[in-house]
């Protein structure tokens, strides 16, 4: 690196990377996509009714079919005596009409005959002979399902943006929709680097690490929505890290992590700083300070640092939201425990929530990624003196 004062800025806030990261990434797209593979993408336009549901007036439960006049008063001890002139059942309704005196079978989902306006279950009927039943209650239009009581044709029913969860995919297909649009799954390449790492279950030598970057932000790229198009791992060389990124063509992001720190072998940042563009280089935070943006033959590039406590934070507060366009969501809480301010940076001290109260965690290494899994809380501590215990804090959740 030159001595000379870098051309880009350097050491800007959690807010700015935020913004400059959304920056160089492309609006969302929309493409369609058969119900069975929508669970969990996002609706990119609202979804009106083709149908109404019910598509007809139908019955609620199992029973008979009546009016409900002609049932007033009938009970265990004087039941009502009605003549069974056909049945509905759900896809084949009675194709005749219920009159004074008269009752059809219904099953449940059937359409209501013409004539009937109210149900009696099963259970409180017997049978009187082949052709008639007594009902010891009355029947009940409370059990009819109105045509439409649900939605009708041309109803709005699932807005743009809305997660598209299991029972929104159930009622995408209830609306008649055989495919939805959904916004386009941003491409994000991944990569990690540094000859210290190895996959898991291979044999460490000294020094060696297991690759828990990879596999973790795998995992948290797929839950932000994002279509992770994996490069594996890069060594500590140059020639072999240019030779990998080159080749993330058709990827909208590429993230790595390490690489990007201060010293001999970061060859991430020495490649995007001489040849390639750099949009910000270090992030006032902890954990995570050594982050930097850039480009890399027009590829916007995310360099994640290599400490796996850092790299997760990064990616939670700063690269999921750019990449989600959803905002961090925080809550405000009391200190159960005081949490150490510092003069330049916002801190993210690893916090547990119990009773309503944020405690310290405990060591805040940036190497100790058990502290991840037991923690439940990220506390944001901003530049300055602290919180004491009984102040509130913002608290993000892990």
């Amino acid at each position: 690196m030159s001595a000379s004062r870098p051309a880009f800025p350097m050491h800007v806030s959690v807010e700015e990377a935020r913004a400059m990261l959304a920056a160089l990434l492309p609006g969302p797209g929309v493409e369609a996509v058969p119900l069975a593979r929508a669970r969990g993408r996002t609706l990119a336009a609202d979804l009106a009714a083709r149908v109404s549901h019910p598509s007809a007036t139908e019955s609620a439960l199992d029973g008979v079919a009546a009016r409900e006049a002609d049932t007033l008063g009938a009970s265990r001890d004087a039941p009502v005596r009605l003549r069974v002139v056909g049945e509905s059942r759900a896809g084949v309704p009675f194709a005749g009409t219920v009159g004074p005196g008269e009752c059809a079978r219904i099953y449940t989902g059937a359409p209501l005959p013409p004539g009937a306006d109210a149900i009696c279950p099963v259970e409180k009927l017997n049978d009187d002979g082949p052709e008639h039943v007594l009902l010891r209650r009355p029947a009940s239009p409370a059990d009819v399902r109105p045509e439409g009581g649900d939605f009708r044709a041309g109803d709005v029913v699932l807005r743009a943006g809305l997660p598209l969860t299991p029972p929104r995919v159930a009622l995408a297909a209830a609306l008649g929709h055989p495919e939805v649009p959904v916004r386009r799954r941003l491409r994000v390449a991944l990569l990690s680097t540094g000859d210290e790492v190895r996959e898991p279950g291979e044999a460490l030598l000294p020094g060696q690490v297991y690759d828990s970057n990879r596999h973790g932000l795998t995992a948290m790229l797929e839950d932000c929505g994002c279509e992770v198009l994996p490069l594996g791992h890069a060594p500590d060389s140059p020639a072999a890290l240019e030779t990998i990124i080159s080749g993330a063509g058709g990827a909208d992001l590429l993230l790595t992590s390490g690489g990007v720190s201060m010293g001999r072998y970061d060859f991430l940042r020495d490649l995007l700083m001489e040849r390639g563009e750099v949009a910000f280089w270090k992030v006032r935070m902890r954990p995570g300070g050594p982050a930097l943006l850039g480009r890399w033959q027009g590829l916007p590039v995310f360099g994640l640092p290599g400490n796996p406590v850092s790299s997760l934070v990064v990616f939670h507060v700063v690269v999921r939201p750019a990449l989600s366009g959803q905002p961090v969501q925080t809550l405000r809480l009391p200190a159960a425990t005081p949490f150490r301010g510092l003069p330049d940076k916002t801190a993210f001290w690893r916090g547990v929530i119990r009773d309503g109260r944020v405690e310290d965690y405990g060591p805040q290494g940036s190497g100790l990624l058990r502290s991840l899994s037991e923690a439940n809380a990220l506390v944001v501590v901003p530049e300055g003196p602290g919180v004491e215990a009984g102040e509130t804090v913002d608290v993000v959740l892990l």
